[in-house]
């Protein structure tokens, strides 16, 4: 079993920054096979791929829409992965998700995806 456990949203203004945190739990999350991944959702729409890295390689994907603005980054010790979010918009106002999965094959599709986390909200006021 593998938890995950998301801190750090709130509430920022347009063009601000947050730094999202999940935090892995579990003796069976794989550094040589899961991929960590950060999903939004606001309301009335559906669960979107933000972010991912590959644990391994720290090989990074993004969804179009916050390239140059969010970082992922990992920390192999701690075993945590980050989420920066710089120059914050009002559509990115979501439920923010972190998940693992072992093996995945194509990062911005949430089912290849095993373990989520309870979710953050962040909130851009304008």
């Amino acid at each position: 079993q593998i938890q995950l456990v998301e801190s750090g949203g709130g509430l920022v203004q347009v063009g601000g920054s947050l730094r999202l945190n999940c935090e892995v739990f579990g003796r069976t999350f794989n550094r040589y096979r899961n991929t960590v991944g950060w999903f939004r959702q606001a309301p009335g729409k559906e669960r979107e791929f933000v972010a991912s890295i590959r644990w391994e390689r720290g090989e990074t994907a993004y969804v179009d829409s916050v390239k140059g603005r969010f970082t992922i980054s990992r920390d192999n010790a701690k075993l945590t992965v980050d989420l920066q979010m710089n120059s914050l918009k009002p559509e990115d106002t979501a439920t923010y998700f972190c998940a693992t999965g072992r093996n995945v094959i194509s990062p911005p599709i949430s089912l290849e995806y095993d373990y989520w986390g309870q979710g953050t909200q962040v909130t851009v006021s304008s």
